[in-house]
């Protein structure tokens, strides 16, 4: 079931909201190059991630987990819920055919 209510965040509200972290606690900006270069990607990479116009892979999701310390499963599950959302706002739900009632699947 999709939670219907507040939009989920796009990884790249989160990847920003990380860089604002290290920079309050470290007085350190990371630029997008620098995190393009730590990541080993193109800066426009980082650029379209950050600025939401771009979705997170299984691979980008592995290398954010190495420089952020988090796991992949974290990124995509942000990415996977992000997209979720804005798939439920575009499906029409009324023209699809129900081959299952929800009694069937309760009894399987």
């Amino acid at each position: 079931m999709i939670n219907r209510g507040m939009k989920p965040p796009h990884p790249g509200s989160m990847i920003r909201d990380i860089m604002e972290g290290i920079k309050e606690e470290t007085g350190n900006s990371l630029t997008i190059t620098t995190v393009a270069q730590g990541l080993g990607v193109t800066r426009s990479t980082v650029s379209a991630i950050l600025n939401e116009r771009q979705g997170i892979s299984s691979q980008m999701a592995i290398r954010l987990s190495e420089a952020f310390g988090s796991t992949p499963q974290f990124w995509v599950k942000l990415q996977s819920d992000y997209d979720l959302w804005h798939a439920d706002k575009k499906v029409n739900k009324s023209e699809v055919r129900h081959f299952l009632s929800p009694r069937t699947l309760e009894s399987a």
